[in-house]
């Protein structure tokens, strides 16, 4: 175990099993109760690809943060920081980012940099080490478990006209392992070259790919033309006015829905949106929503996260009109440093 001399006294440690409460004891309220954590937890603890350490001071919690390796293990993408809300404004996070970076120089040389997302507007300090290599606009709408049947209706009557709707198509293992293979002019539709998968941003490498199949997420595509040809080159489209071009490809990644603590019975839908065709966008995260919510136990609601272009947040505002509004964070920001 290594020690920080400088003040406040922190020692950090590996994280186990035995720590989860304690853990959670510094984490009420993060995201406004939408906190992943208290889920994934333990099963990263078996993740052989993930490191979770504990930062304590006079034998206390004060903070947690959790790396993973990726890129066939030459990149860590940093996740889940936080600090006690008593210790916060006390170095607590830069001391514990020290160490990671001393963690990966000593355990893990191969490591050529570090990945992570933040919410907007993050401390000037961060801004400094880390370069911005992408962005998306988040969206969240809550719905009760009572709401679920007359919402999807509702968003049905509201693309029942879209004509692309029938060129929806659900990849499978192979053809998600070949839509990266053979169209590489398809890392166009992703904000600095990468998939992020709720707030876990990843290169297009296979390993990386692998990964995520391990996740059960679905995956939809969309093309302009035959919605089965998977090795069409994406090109710009512009509308009869003229002032908008859109790619002619689109696709989503919709993540298993998982119990967060902001209420009982409540689960979290995350629903990433690559491309920016704004009829597209609206039929993705319709069908998106719909396999998503026969994934929920019976009584259950949901709070479900978009993940978007920028462009697209007035459309999908409009989509969802009406529904109750949910605040998480506005922009995910996507950061990237060198060791």
């Amino acid at each position: 175990m290594s020690k920080e001399t400088s003040f406040p006294q922190i020692d950090f440690g590996p994280a186990t099993p035995e720590d989860y409460e304690d853990v959670m004891s510094i984490s009420v309220g993060i995201y406004n109760g939408t906190d992943y954590l208290p889920f994934k937890y333990h099963s990263w603890l078996k993740d052989p690809q993930r490191r979770m350490y504990l930062a304590k001071c006079e034998g206390k919690v004060v903070g947690f943060e959790s790396f993973i390796l990726v890129d066939d293990g030459t990149t860590a993408v940093a996740e889940a920081l936080r600090v006690a809300p008593w210790m916060r404004g006390r170095g607590v996070a830069g001391m514990t980012e020290k160490f990671r970076f001393n963690t990966l120089q000593s355990y893990h040389p191969e490591v050529e940099r570090v990945r992570m997302t933040r919410a907007e507007n993050p401390p000037a300090s961060v801004l400094k080490k880390y370069k911005l290599i992408g962005n998306k606009a988040v969206m969240a709408v809550l719905l009760p478990a009572d709401q679920l049947v007359t919402t999807i209706k509702l968003l049905e009557s509201r693309v029942n006209n879209l004509d692309t709707s029938k060129n929806l198509s659900v990849l499978g293992t192979e053809e998600i392992l070949r839509f990266f293979e053979e169209s590489k002019s398809r890392e166009d539709l992703l904000p600095g070259g990468l998939i992020v998968q709720g707030w876990l941003p990843l290169t297009t490498h296979k390993s990386n790919l692998n990964l995520l199949l391990k996740r059960k997420i679905v995956w939809i595509y969309s093309h302009l033309g035959d919605s089965s040809d998977l090795t069409a080159s994406s090109k710009a489209t512009t509308t009869c006015g003229g002032t908008h071009a859109y790619l002619d490809e689109f696709f989503s990644l919709g993540a298993p829905p998982y119990p967060v603590p902001f209420a009982e019975g409540m689960h979290l839908l995350e629903i990433d949106l690559f491309g920016n065709d704004p009829f597209y966008a609206k039929v993705h995260v319709l069908e998106q929503l719909k396999i998503g919510v026969q994934a929920l136990p019976a009584g259950s609601g949901v709070i479900f996260v978009l993940y978007v272009d920028e462009n697209l947040r007035t459309e999908l505002g409009q989509l969802c009109e009406g529904l109750t509004p949910f605040h998480i964070v506005r922009e995910q920001l996507i950061l990237e440093t060198e060791v």
